[in-house]
């Protein structure tokens, strides 16, 4: 299966936004690619103020255009993470939406860790402004009969939730992204190789990249990385698309061979009394 993954540099301007993601998206399709990941807050990305005026319901025009681009390029089209709004709630979601090639949505995951943090200067408040997920969303199937896992930026330093969708069956999982300069610099690497070899699954990392209009910037660094932490394909630094081909039979071989899921041992993972959290 031909996956890609989009990164863009995203801002404030919805339209130019969804404009980039269109053509980025169409040509991955057009390179071959049956399952295409968007990055985080790929129609809109900035300040509180801009995420709340840009935010929508699923049923909104962001969701429509990716389940119509889907239905039409016949791909599996992970429309990275959106600011949501729901009904009766104060703070937003970042959600994430798994479309299948029928324009049906398959799953939706909302980000479970808040990014509240100091970083490079600029603080971050992500909880100000948005609530957490309730937690992991069972992966659902491609077109291909792939199970495809789903996680958000800040939960990939979190490997509690890659290992259970490991567990539930996923072989892929995209991460749509907008991982800081500085964290990104230090950890983006590491991190998406590290879950993918765990968990001796495909990421399909798809970041943002370059400044924003809030004054932030993102790493960058798109990744596709298979399951013995292999770099598949890296984006340079700009809004770009990046491919290649998911070898299923070398995971399978992988996973018989090194057979770390099988080995685990749940009863010895428990918690020691007196250690503090």
């Amino acid at each position: 299966m031909r996956a890609a993954a989009v990164q863009l540099n995203s801002t404030d301007d919805k339209e130019r936004n969804l404009a980039t993601a269109d053509r980025l998206t169409r040509a991955a399709a057009a390179d071959g690619a049956r399952l295409v990941v968007l990055p985080e807050k790929f129609n809109v990305l900035g300040e509180a103020d801009a995420l709340r005026a840009g935010a929508e319901p699923l049923d909104g025009p962001t969701i429509a255009w990716a389940r119509e681009t889907a239905r039409e390029l016949g791909i599996d089209l992970v429309a990275g993470s959106i600011p949501e709004r729901r009904p009766g709630r104060e703070r937003l979601s970042n959600t994430c939406v798994h479309v299948g090639p029928d324009g049906e949505v398959k799953a939706t995951y909302r980000k479970v860790h808040m990014f509240d943090v100091v970083v490079g200067g600029h603080v971050y408040r992500e909880s100000a402004t948005e609530e957490p997920g309730e937690g992991p969303t069972a992966p659902a199937l491609t077109a291909d009969a792939v199970p495809l896992g789903l996680a958000v930026c800040y939960d990939l330093r979190f490997p509690e939730l890659f290992r259970i969708l490991a567990l539930e069956g996923a072989r892929v999982i995209a991460l749509p992204a907008a991982f800081t300069k500085v964290t990104g610099a230090a950890h983006w690497e590491i991190l998406v190789r590290a879950r993918a070899i765990e968990n001796q699954a495909f990421l399909i990392a798809a970041d943002q990249v370059g400044r924003h209009a809030d004054g932030k910037e993102s790493f960058g660094g798109s990744m596709i990385v298979d399951p013995w932490g292999e770099v598949l394909a890296r984006a340079p630094d700009e809004e770009c698309f990046i491919a290649a081909d998911l070898d299923l039979a070398r995971q399978e071989e992988v996973r018989v061979q090194l057979p770390s899921l099988a080995n685990r041992m749940p009863s010895a993972y428990r918690r020691l009394e007196g250690v503090g959290a």
